[in-house]
């Protein structure tokens, strides 16, 4: 067809918009004199035409629930996403890309989820985006099966993904894609920004491997397009991976690193550093873009902007439109799902949380958080989730429910295979979506292999619940590869991430409740393989203790305590034993329940006070796990009862015997505190 003066009229607008996302680029990473040019010039084609031309999104609305999501997978091009969020309408100021990296900004180095408005996740650490977009597609999936009905598609949004090279070398992207193949979420679609190189060189000097042929292998539908500035072959692709409704697609496109740099194109000196004014000014001469002013925006570099945002606009208005069509044509579904948009949670939901008699047999936190989340998930729907194939031990199955399949998108849930980093990732897409509370299972020892997914929960405020049992040393035989001793500190030194560790089957009950009620951050539940007795404790006193993250449990009777006794989980039990046979011998013990510290700290100093008072020097915490951190509780005068080797493979009861957590133990050591002279 031959070019009319329309068409390429319409061609120069599409290259001076694609050169204005590439120079806004440029610009941010000069002024902040760091930060990665290279990705953005060379992926400004494919991003212009899919937040112009295909993307559905309303800028004037970042939350409108039917809009597609974008992940920038490959998060150090993080110009390239506040350029195009400038450019699209999001209300990100220039002045702002001109505060790149800068303290304060809301264009930090790595783009972050409810800093910047219409960034959809936080990424960065690499393979984290594209895995969280799994659980993205996973949500999307649930939603459209729970709520969509014949004429009323509410959810059919779509999730578009950059990712990279060095995303195709790191482990977690084949966790959580080879279960997105497994799935066949259709709605997912990734661009592989294909440049081939990397921080060191070319990525030949460490990967050679055929990435296409892995995503084929995993049941994707892989597409190619070998020059990334070809808008037409992107084009074809794009709308082929649209068109696509029978399992995930993978575009891989071919760029240039640094595109358009006459030196440095091509080559790892593109990649995280400014290209330095030499070369900016190069650079721009090359493409022929002015070099004044900085931060340049053509007014007809906005024109296809703020088309697409006008028919992002429409499209919300005409959701909008069908929403209300939908709650009167299904009013009590509908009520539920505006239940969910509202972040409210269901009335009467926590009536069900059932209390545990302590008359009853002793019975492990782990079964008694799978009683608790049968007994809640009736009133609580929206909590979906499952284990890294240890169903069975976590006790993360809910009875009635079905898996989420390929074939059954009506299942709840979720089997993740041997992948504890790549569930960790999806319950995070999960939990972005705000409609559902996403959970998941795996041995304690395990959330080594999550860490960085469970770090970026708490840093994204998700709500994400993390089911870690098997907690210490007392799960036996397995033994030391598979007995935490370092976990519990690690985990809570991650800043944001609530853990509890429940004394009993009351206290998993209020922990659970904590769990859903926190709205904003992770929860990491620490639970025991072994049978515990469940404590004499009113359910209401749990509750307000658990809520507290600590509280008395015991005050010896006679005088004011001389030393406390300060234990979490099946620890616990032990220091009440230990106290009243302290009591036998005439000394006098306080036990307080310390299920979490970071509930604990945010409490008022007086009620601190009421549980540690300050006056009560002579302290001993019992847990078996590192004793690092502990010394906040129990100050210069007091001792950690802890573990500070790797474990053995007996069971538990050799093992509570061999590491010194029988009651005698305590009281030996409580007493050589008590004798102890004070500083």
């Amino acid at each position: 067809m031959p070019e009319t003066a329309e068409t390429a009229a319409a061609k120069d607008v599409d290259q001076l918009a694609i050169n204005t996302i590439r120079f806004l680029s440029v610009d941010q990473v000069e002024a902040a004199q760091s930060g990665h040019p290279g990705a953005p010039l060379g992926q400004a084609p494919l991003a212009y035409l899919l937040w112009t031309r295909f993307m559905r999104h309303n800028p004037d609305n970042p939350d409108w629930p039917n809009r597609d999501r974008f992940v920038l997978s490959c998060g150090h091009a993080s110009a390239l996403l506040y350029s195009l969020l400038h450019l699209a309408g999001y209300g990100l100021p220039i002045e702002e890309l001109k505060r790149f990296r800068q303290f304060g900004s809301k264009t930090p180095g790595h783009p972050e989820h409810e800093l910047t408005r219409g960034v959809e996740v936080t990424t960065g650490p690499l393979g984290q985006g594209i895995s969280n977009s799994v659980g993205m597609a996973i949500a999307q999936c649930m939603s459209a099966q729970h709520y969509n009905r014949e004429g009323f598609p509410l959810f059919d949004y779509r999730i578009w993904v950059h990712t990279s090279d060095g995303e195709m070398m790191e482990g977690v992207p084949h966790e959580a894609c080879s279960l997105a193949g497994h799935l066949k979420l259709s709605q997912l679609k990734v661009f592989y920004d294909d440049n081939k190189v990397s921080i060191d060189g070319p990525t030949s000097l460490s990967f050679s491997e055929d990435v296409g042929k892995r995503f084929e292998g995993y049941g994707w539908r892989v597409l190619r397009v070998e020059d990334g500035n070809d808008l037409q072959r992107l084009t074809a692709a794009i709308q082929a991976a649209e068109a696509e409704s029978d399992r995930p697609t993978f575009v891989i496109v071919r760029t240039i690193i640094g595109y358009g740099s006459p030196n440095r194109q091509g080559t790892s000196k593109a990649h995280g550093e400014a290209l330095g004014p030499e070369e900016t000014i190069a650079t721009k001469k090359n493409l022929g873009w002015p070099l004044e002013p900085t931060f340049y925006v053509p007014d007809e570099a906005k024109v296809p902007f703020d088309a697409a945002r006008q028919r992002g606009h429409e499209l919300e208005r005409q959701w909008n439109e069908l929403l209300q069509r939908y709650r009167e044509t299904h009013p009590d579904i509908a009520a539920e799902l505006d239940q969910r948009l509202s972040g409210k949670l269901p009335d009467g939901w926590g009536d069900a949380i059932p209390a545990f008699d302590p008359g009853e047999k002793p019975i492990a936190t782990r079964a008694a958080s799978g009683k608790v989340l049968n007994a809640i998930v009736p009133k609580l729907p929206e909590l979906v989730g499952g284990s890294a194939d240890l169903t069975p031990s976590n006790n993360t199955a809910v009875q009635g429910r079905t898996d989420f399949e390929a074939a059954n998108a009506e299942g709840l849930y979720l089997r993740f295979g041997v992948r504890e980093h790549g569930m960790g990732a999806i319950l995070n897409g999960i939990a972005l979506s705000r409609l559902w509370i996403p959970y998941g299972g795996t041995f304690l020892v395990f959330s080594d292999y999550m860490r960085a997914a469970v770090r970026l929960a708490a840093l994204m405020k998700l709500q994400s619940i993390f089911i870690y049992t098997h907690d210490s040393i007392f799960l036996g035989e397995d033994g030391p590869t598979h007995q935490p001793i370092g976990e519990l500190a690690s985990l809570r030194a991650i800043p944001g991430l609530t853990v509890l560790r429940p004394a009993d089957a009351n206290e998993t009950a209020e922990a659970w409740r904590v769990a859903i009620e926190h709205r904003h951050g992770p929860i990491a539940f620490a639970l025991t393989r072994q049978n515990i007795p469940i404590l004499a404790v009113t359910k209401e006193k749990a509750r307000e203790g658990v809520k507290r993250g600590a509280y008395v449990l015991h005050d010896p009777e006679g005088g004011d305590p001389e030393i406390i006794l300060i234990a979490t989980g099946s620890e616990v039990w032990v220091a009440l034993e230990a106290a009243k046979q302290l009591a036998g011998k005439g000394r006098r013990a306080r036990v307080v329940s310390l299920p979490s510290w970071e509930l604990f700290d945010e409490q008022p100093d007086d009620y601190k006070e009421s549980v540690l008072p300050n006056k009560i020097r002579k302290r001993l915490a019992i847990e078996a796990a590192s004793p690092m951190g502990w010394a906040k509780y129990v100050g210069l005068d007091g001792e950690v009862h802890g573990v500070e080797r790797f474990g053995a493979s007996a069971p538990y009861k050799d093992l509570q015997k061999a590491f010194g957590f029988l009651p005698e133990d305590v009281v030996r050591r409580a007493e050589a505190v008590l004798g102890r002279q004070g500083l």
